[in-house]
């Protein structure tokens, strides 16, 4: 299972909070964070084929450009499922993750998982029914490898078009 990750420019690895105003960018292959969710996906047999990323509030401010232009690039590398997370308790991360996901849900017909915690309540009320968002801890939480477990099965799951609801019931908001 080819995946392909959706990052912000924390999770890339491209700098912290003041490195928001980061462009759209994207690298084949693993880059930042893919070490942690790995482990997780070789359980399902997926593999990270590349990462696109975007600076949280580069997105807000060119939203409708870059849920464009990154919902090409998906079509271009042609993964097999999409993760776009994990977002934590990041809001303009877990906003960036729904939005695109619904864009990329729509457009195409690859599978789509987003990850963020409860603390993006509004983001969640908002995408929950047309995005699968799983659920997960904040930033330094209790439960990080149960989430990202579950971000792997769903993902899976979805590109075995596999019967989902009872799934989405115990992980997703």
């Amino acid at each position: 299972m080819k995946v392909l990750m959706i990052f912000d420019q924390i999770q890339a690895g491209m700098g912290g909070k003041e490195r928001a105003n980061l462009p759209l960018g994207g690298k084949k292959g693993e880059i930042g964070s893919v070490p942690m969710i790995d482990p997780h996906l070789k359980k399902v047999e997926g593999k990270v084929i590349a990462c696109l990323y975007c600076g949280d509030s580069y997105f807000k401010e060119n939203e409708e450009k870059v849920v464009k232009k990154m919902t090409a690039m998906v079509k271009k590398l042609d993964p097999d499922v999409v993760i776009c997370g994990p977002a934590y308790n990041y809001n303009g991360y877990a906003y960036m993750c729904a939005a695109i996901s619904k864009e990329i849900s729509e457009k195409t017909d690859i599978p789509v998982v987003a990850a963020m915690s409860q603390e993006n309540e509004e983001t969640i009320l908002k995408y929950k029914k047309i995005v699968n968002i799983v659920k997960m801890p904040k930033k330094g939480g209790i439960g990080l490898n149960k989430s990202l477990n579950n971000i792997c099965i769903l993902a899976r799951k979805l590109f075995d078009e596999e019967d989902i609801s009872k799934l989405k019931e115990k992980i997703c908001y």
